[in-house]
């Protein structure tokens, strides 16, 4: 089976081409910041960036010629359950024009991948989107009625880890309880039981453990004191862009706040231990909504080739469940995965509505 994946990002779109689950070309494309500064809205980005993919892929001489399926990583949708996505027009609608208000390149990754579907009469899918909401219903409420929790989720790289991590069990995902974290640019600490993602954390909304752009959690009647006389723009991007190691250190680089550390800057080995204290808290909360019944506790993303960090929430966590470490992400290959599965027929891919899952509850 021939697969091709796409996954933009702010400044470049990583593609990747497989053929029977091996990765067989792969390129980080580079998109020039100050031709994306020119488009006003990312859809208009959509030309430029398809012309700088077929560039690479000519330059490379790859054969798109007997593709199966395409995939793009998707974002923008309303909240849906997990599973692979056939791209239909509401999917480009909601995805292209963030339909959930979060505005991020992964969204143009539909269009991507259904343009180059289109020239080879194949269909294109979207896998696990960031859109993705499993939460159980007493996982929603909040102190205060009528707001009530979401989750914006790593949900591609922690569905594909704990996908992974079962079958090297010789487990189904499907028949085990994980607790999954992703420990990147983002930080996403999730619940999983019998293939539901039951909990997690809003890591958009200001939830869970800060990460390295992002603040998390924070005292509201502290952050309502702090947020007087400050624009509401600039208070919004503390939850996503300039939180967390930007807002303590003015790097989102772990490994620069791990530099300045061995130098002995010790306010960055004080934020560090903090970032490590918070993930192992929002562990220990996930422990908690799966009843202790945990089959491991399972780490991805970036920062996990940080052996320390690893060892420091293996010593704090290992009397939950077992500790794996699974450093980097598995996106392209999810991808691919996804696609591959509803290829050989082992998965109904899931037709995209438009319709919220969680309309609300009954007074």
């Amino acid at each position: 089976m021939k697969i091709l994946t796409v996954n933009p990002g702010s400044t470049s779109t990583k593609i990747a081409l497989f053929e029977n689950g091996e990765k067989v070309f792969g390129a980080n494309v580079s998109h020039d910041a100050e031709v994306l500064k020119q488009f006003v809205t990312q859809e208009e980005q959509l030309p430029y960036r398809m012309e700088t993919i077929r560039n690479i892929l000519e330059e490379n001489q790859v054969d798109l010629s007997g593709l199966d399926a395409c995939v793009g990583r998707g974002g923008g949708l309303l909240a849906c359950e997990g599973g692979v996505y056939e791209v239909t027009d509401l999917v480009l609608e909601h995805s292209l024009h963030a339909a959930n208000g979060v505005i991020h390149p992964a969204g143009l990754g539909p269009s991507i991948a259904n343009e180059f579907a289109r020239e080879h009469g194949v269909k294109a899918y979207a896998v696990n989107p960031p859109d993705v909401d499993e939460l159980q219903d007493v996982a929603r409420i909040t102190g205060i009625r009528g707001v009530y929790r979401n989750v914006h989720l790593h949900a591609l790289n922690l569905k594909e880890t704990a996908i992974r991590h079962a079958a090297s069990q010789g487990k189904r995902y499907e028949d085990g309880n994980y607790i999954v974290c992703h420990i990147g640019g983002g930080v996403s600490v999730s619940a999983h039981k019998n293939g539901r993602m039951i909990d997690g954390y809003d890591i958009v909304g200001g939830e869970g453990p800060m990460a390295p752009t992002r603040s998390g959690a924070v005292p509201v009647s502290e952050f309502i004191d702090y947020a007087e006389g400050k624009d509401k723009k600039e208070l919004k991007a503390l939850t996503t862009k300039t939180g967390g190691f930007v807002s303590h250190l003015g790097t989102s680089d772990a490994i620069e706040v791990n530099e300045m550390i061995a130098s002995g800057n010790k306010y960055a080995a004080l934020v560090w231990e903090a970032f490590i204290y918070q993930i192992e808290k929002g562990i220990g909360a996930m422990a908690a909504v799966l009843h202790g019944q945990v089959d491991g506790i399972l780490l991805g993303g970036g920062i996990v080739h940080n052996e320390s960090l690893v060892q420091k929430i293996t010593e704090a966590c290992s009397f939950i469940a077992p500790v794996y470490a699974y450093p980097g992400e598995f996106e392209m290959e999810a991808m691919a995965a996804g696609a591959e599965r509803v290829l050989k027929g082992e998965e109904t891919p899931k037709v995209y509505t438009g319709i919220k899952v969680f309309q609300g509850f009954e007074s």
